[in-house]
């Protein structure tokens, strides 16, 4: 899979990318709207060319609030990234970082978390590892702290078991996006104590949507 390219669907304005895009920003912004005074700490797991979160601090009035750290794997991706945060004066508040989004020792001085992104990530999972993501959330968010995450809604639809996870590691849910929708968004509230960071750990291993489908564990598009 190309992740540089995958990113020209979200240009294409009424694609399913795009319209995950729009709802995902939606809710960043609503989780920034309603944070109390002071510092954010935003991070954000696969970030892409990070086009959600800083689609949102370019005209937020948080936006000098927020300390964000970016981490993807794609050279290309990093380098969009770091360019629109350079284009939007935000890049002494977001650091974009090339890198392995599974190491949770990439967040360390992050945590606890305000906002954790995990966009465009789930579909990309087996379902162990989902599972295994959504509890290392409880160390990298602070009480109170927020999910926003996405999943696919093709068969075998996911979401609803990805929201019993979620609820099983004390995170309440806040927002779900209508199941009409193909591309479920999800937005959980973590109402426990921060978890010690287990230093050294990997979350996930990125699969690849491509990869599950020719496997038989994903569906068709």
């Amino acid at each position: 899979m190309d992740w540089n390219a995958w990113h020209d669907r979200y240009d294409m304005a009424d694609s399913r990318l795009a319209r995950r895009l729009r709802t995902v920003q939606e809710q960043i912004r609503r989780v920034l709207d309603d944070a109390p005074p002071g510092p954010l700490k935003v991070i954000s797991l696969c970030a892409g060319d990070g086009r959600d979160l800083l689609g949102v601090l370019a005209d937020h009035p948080r936006r000098d609030d927020v300390r964000a750290r970016l981490v993807e794997l794609d050279p290309r991706n990093t380098a969009a990234a770091s360019e629109t945060a350079r284009r939007a004066h935000l890049d002494q508040v977001v650091e974009v970082v090339t890198g392995d989004a599974s190491l949770i020792d990439q967040y360390g001085d992050l945590t606890p978390a305000d906002l954790v992104l995990v966009c465009g990530v789930f579909g990309n999972l087996t379902d162990a590892d989902i599972e295994h993501t959504i509890s290392a959330c409880g160390q990298l968010c602070g009480t109170g702290g927020t999910v926003i995450w996405t999943r696919h809604r093709d068969a075998p639809d996911r979401v609803p078991l990805i929201c019993e996870w979620f609820e099983g590691q004390e995170f309440e849910r806040r927002w779900l996006s209508d199941p009409a929708t193909s591309q479920g968004v999800g937005v959980h509230r973590f109402t426990g104590a921060p978890r010690p960071l287990r230093t050294g750990t990997r979350m996930f291993e990125f699969v690849g949507y491509d990869v599950l489908r020719r496997n038989g564990t994903a569906p068709s598009p």
